[in-house]
């Protein structure tokens, strides 16, 4: 099929592309990444990086991830619409901007306060009305929202995510980076008859994942 180029005047159109040339080909993905002005979320320092094809500071110590590898993870977790999403890791809310558009509803747990009021006063400027928020600790998840269809972590664990799984429905799929603190494997699992199915789709490198069952804050 073929998949034809945003519109140059879309705010993401350039991110689109890009990741377009690099094999990524669910029309959805594309259409919604367009959609999207990248430097909405970033501080204004960082604003002319927006184009960068890699990770941009975000202050605290955080980044907003690179354009490819947000559509990689948005594609492996092929939403259809009607899924609920939990999101670890709100961080800029740029991610959480491209579930928002994909899936029926969005729940989304950053651990840094100010992250999380300055993304969704982002999102709340761009009418995205079906997201829900907490700040804590997100390596526990959200157990009174469980189970849910899709679970995106955007930072990197140091090992199998299990309380995470645990609320993941059965045939649901779960993406996070696992490994060392400087080199993770974006690693895609599947929920089937209650059993973990895992499937590396790259190497990468993300901010490390703090909380109970993750990595110390040390």
């Amino acid at each position: 099929m073929s998949i034809p180029d945003p519109p140059d005047h879309a705010p993401g159109a350039e991110i689109a592309r890009q990741v377009r040339a690099r094999g990524i080909d669910d029309p959805r993905v594309l259409d919604v990444l367009a959609r999207i002005s990248r430097a909405r979320f970033l501080p204004p320092a960082e604003r002319s990086h927006a184009l960068d094809d890699r990770a941009v500071p975000i202050g605290l110590e955080q980044t907003i991830s690179q354009p490819y590898v947000v559509a990689v993870m948005t594609q492996e977790l092929a939403l259809r619409g009607p899924e609920r999403v939990l999101e670890i890791g709100t961080g800029s809310g740029y991610q959480t901007a491209v579930l928002s558009f994909m899936a029926a509803e969005v729940f989304t747990i950053e651990r840094l306060t100010i992250l999380s009021l300055r993304a969704r006063s982002i999102l709340d400027g761009l009418c995205r009305t079906n997201i829900h928020y907490r700040i804590g600790d997100g390596t526990l998840g959200w157990p009174e929202e469980a189970p849910f269809d899709r679970i995106l972590v955007t930072a990197g664990a140091p090992g199998f995510p299990a309380t995470l799984f645990e609320q993941l429905d059965e045939k649901g799929i779960l993406i996070a980076p696992l490994g060392e603190e400087d080199a993770q494997e974006l690693t895609l699992i599947r929920k089937v008859h209650g059993f973990p199915i895992q499937r590396v789709l790259m190497p990468c490198r993300f901010v490390k994942l703090i909380g109970e069952e993750g990595w110390s804050e040390g």
